[in-house]
């Protein structure tokens, strides 16, 4: 029998199960250690219970914002005449029941693509035990929940733990009124007034879905504006709909504190005011799982921050020791940590390989409009970082939008003046997700305006506005004109 390539894989996150598909295809032993079950928190607490949650939300504002324009009729009693109620409802307990049981079919599924591809599946935790061997192997100790030990021997360990969501000393989560987002799908009940502590993305996509839902939400945001890290044109319309939809957006504001009184939560901001509602959700960002896990006496390096070092090819600082996900801080995005996790296996196992261009990321924000984006962004060309022009087209003029009764979003491109090469682009509109796939397509692979313009369009389609904003920026490339 021949040698075999002995992979640890700790974590099993989209990181840790991609990784561990490529890995068993390569022909490796593979083992994933996980505590929480396969999928992680993006399957079980994050991204797909989010999104589901998110679903209903944006089936809610759809029918909302367009029902009477586009002519359908309500043919029951609601709402009353003298009562300004919605004229429909939502039963949060029945959603969020929906929610966990798709998570957790998710993340069955999960376990059988990987057992079926051969890798052995661990429940317990895993912590790295000493230094590299002189054979060049490492030793990974896991504890399973019983308290038992094992140690199993490496040739190669993946660290992709993910994160948790930070805390503020003073607003501590109890589950019930104060909450983080891995609690909210424990209500039965939609919160009557919620506080959002937090405008980022985690804090924008909960805020604009219990909007949209029926709670009466505020959202305390410390920075200018919502999302502070997106395209501020994008930021600038999602803020513009929230307020407009009666959300309560309180800007420049840092919460201090959150506390019970009763059945409500009090939020103390650092100027001195007190808000008051039903609940509170912090989305205050997150924290690595990079603790108690012996790294640093392994020879991982880490961040101030608590996140794993990693270069382009996911390696640490320790021979044999890989790192993918959140816990190396590079994109808080399930895609990310998939291609850490494959590009880890296929450079330890000599595969093909190319180094991650974070360049090449698309990313989308689940908010109603979405906002997705890819490559370089309008802080890169106001900054400087690259030589390039941009084109934004409001969706208002696209004829598809119009059926559709569409009024916010946009299509803006970046590309290069001399050349046309296309360099980034944001869409904001319902479905961006799906939008921004032929803009990244197009910075992928160095595809200039003129090829995405030349590209035939379904009429009406809101893609057609894609191939308008490809179209006027050839005439002004052509023209030299900004």
């Amino acid at each position: 029998m021949g040698y075999v390539t002995r992979i640890v894989i700790i974590g099993g996150g989209p990181g840790g199960y991609e990784a561990a598909l490529v890995a068993a295809q390569l022909g490796a032993e593979v083992t994933v250690v996980d505590c929480d079950g396969l999928g992680g928190a993006s399957v079980l607490t994050d991204c797909v219970p989010s999104k589901t949650l998110i679903a209903t939300a944006e089936v809610m504002t759809t029918f909302d914002s367009s029902y009477e324009e586009l002519g359908i009729i309500v043919a029951d009693d609601t709402p009353y005449i003298d009562t300004p109620a919605r004229v429909v409802g939502v039963d949060l307990g029945k959603v969020n029941r929906r929610v966990k049981r798709l998570a957790l079919a998710q993340s069955h599924d999960i376990t059988a693509s990987v057992t079926r591809a051969g890798a052995r599946v661990m429940r317990g935790r895993g912590r790295l035990e000493g230094q590299q061997d002189l054979d060049g192997s490492r030793k990974v100790v896991v504890k399973a929940a019983d308290g038992s030990e094992e140690t199993l021997v490496a040739d190669a360990v993946l660290i992709a733990t993910g994160g948790h969501p930070r805390e503020l000393p003073d607003a501590q989560p109890d589950g019930e009124r104060i909450l983080n987002w891995t609690q909210v799908y424990d209500l039965d009940e939609l919160p009557e007034e919620l506080i959002v502590v937090g405008s980022g993305v985690t804090g924008a996509e909960f805020a604009g879905a219990y909007q949209a839902l029926g709670s009466r939400v505020t959202l305390v945001s410390s920075r200018d504006r919502v999302l502070p890290g997106e395209d501020p044109d994008a930021a600038a319309v999602l803020e513009d709909v929230f307020r407009r939809r009666g959300m309560n957006v309180m800007a420049r504001s840092r919460a201090e504190s959150a506390k019970r009184v009763g059945d409500r939560v009090e939020v103390t901001l650092a100027d001195g005011r007190v808000i008051s509602g039903t609940h509170c959700l912090m989305a205050v960002g997150a924290i690595p799982n990079s603790a108690g896990m012996g790294l640093e006496e392994a020879g991982v390096k880490l961040k101030d921050s608590g996140h794993i070092w990693t270069d382009k090819v996911s390696r640490t600082s320790a021979p044999g020791v890989y790192a993918a996900g959140d816990v190396t801080g590079v994109f808080a995005l399930a895609s990310v940590a998939a291609m850490q996790g494959r590009i880890a296996m296929y450079h330890f196992l000599g595969d093909a390989v190319a180094p991650l261009n974070l360049k090449t990321v698309s990313s989308n924000v689940f908010t109603d409009p979405e906002i997705a984006t890819v490559g370089y962004t309008q802080a890169d060309l106001d900054a400087g970082i690259i030589d390039a022009v941009g084109v934004k087209l409001p969706l208002l003029r696209n004829p598809r939008a119009k059926m559709q009764g569409i009024r916010d979003g946009f299509v803006k491109i970046f590309c290069r003046p001399g050349t046309g090469i296309v360099v980034g682009g944001v869409v904001v509109s319902p479905r961006a997700s799906e939008l921004i796939h032929p803009i990244s397509i197009a910075v992928d692979n160095n595809l200039t305006v003129e090829q995405i313009a030349k590209a035939f369009t379904v009429y009406p389609s809101l893609s057609g506005s894609i191939a308008e904003v490809a179209r006027q920026l050839h005439t002004r490339k052509a023209g030299g004109a900004v």
